[in-house]
């Protein structure tokens, strides 16, 4: 055979291999009927993750070769998992699910990192375990507000929740929360910011990320909780939660004192960390 032919087989293997990194998932187990798995990689322009059962792949579509730094399951996911869910956690870029599992295909998600220099990104892909997907419903009608008129008379259904009234009860809240906070506040840290999650969760509008980012801080909270009753301590659980965190206060569409409750949590468990 042509020793420059196998010269340029050789380069082109070479270059898939580079182009297309699999990699097997951590298995924790301990996730009852709830599948979970987190994955984390540095994107410098654009890449995909392809995922199946407990093998991913990751793939350079444009820049620098992406790397891998995370891939933890709790089981294998699935060919046709029910209640399936893509959540991105961190990244200043764009991430998103391109492709669902079906039919035995893989789960697809694509990041895009436009700006210069590499930079992780963390998502998570939820499942439930010993089940098929149903057919998905229709997502509810988007709800109408019109921002022009007095909050006073828009119907109630359609009002931001940050026009209704909330009186003695707020300030009730209010200084209870403060109260909690004037003794040995480490010990109940984790109750509190659940507490202040479904406070600022009762405000906020039934659908939409507002509410999903909420439900995800809370979820990754009591699975970071529940791995500390067990006696094991990953920082980078705490991690995820602090994002998450980071996420609601930033991007959820709060009242001032909500914000402002939120962030001090957030700082609290960030002083935790630091001090762990």
């Amino acid at each position: 055979m042509n020793t420059r032919f196998l010269f340029l087989i050789a380069g082109f293997a070479s270059v898939v291999t580079l182009q297309a990194q699999p990699r097997r998932a951590e298995i924790t187990g301990g996730g009852g009927d709830r599948g979970k798995c987190t994955i984390e990689v540095v994107v410098d322009g654009a890449a995909e993750v392809e995922v199946r059962g407990d093998t991913a792949v990751l793939r350079n579509l444009q820049g620098q070769t992406p790397q891998w730094r995370r891939f933890v399951c709790n089981s294998p996911m699935p060919p046709n998992p029910a209640e399936f869910r893509f959540a991105g956690v961190d990244g200043r870029g764009r991430q998103e699910l391109v492709r669902p599992p079906q039919n035995g295909g893989p789960a697809v998600v694509r990041i895009e990192d436009p700006d210069n220099g590499s930079e992780g990104y963390t998502f998570d892909l939820f499942w439930r375990i010993g089940a098929f997907a149903p057919p998905s419903a229709p997502p509810p009608p988007p709800i109408e507000r019109d921002r022009d008129r007095d909050p006073r008379d828009r119907d109630p259904r359609d009002r931001d929740p940050r026009d209704q009234p909330r009186g003695r009860d707020e300030d009730a809240y209010h200084r209870d929360r403060d109260d909690w906070y004037r003794g040995e506040w480490r010990a109940r840290l984790f109750e509190h910011v659940r507490d202040d999650l479904d406070h600022a969760a009762r405000a906020s509008f039934p659908f939409g990320e507002d509410r999903y980012r909420i439900a995800r801080t809370r979820q990754q909270l009591d699975e970071l909780q529940s791995q500390m009753a067990g006696g094991r301590f990953d920082r980078r659980e705490l991690d995820d939660v602090i994002a998450a965190l980071a996420r609601v206060v930033r991007d959820n569409r709060l009242s001032g004192r909500d914000r402002d409750i939120l962030n001090d949590d957030l700082n609290r468990l960030r002083e935790v960390r630091d001090h762990r």
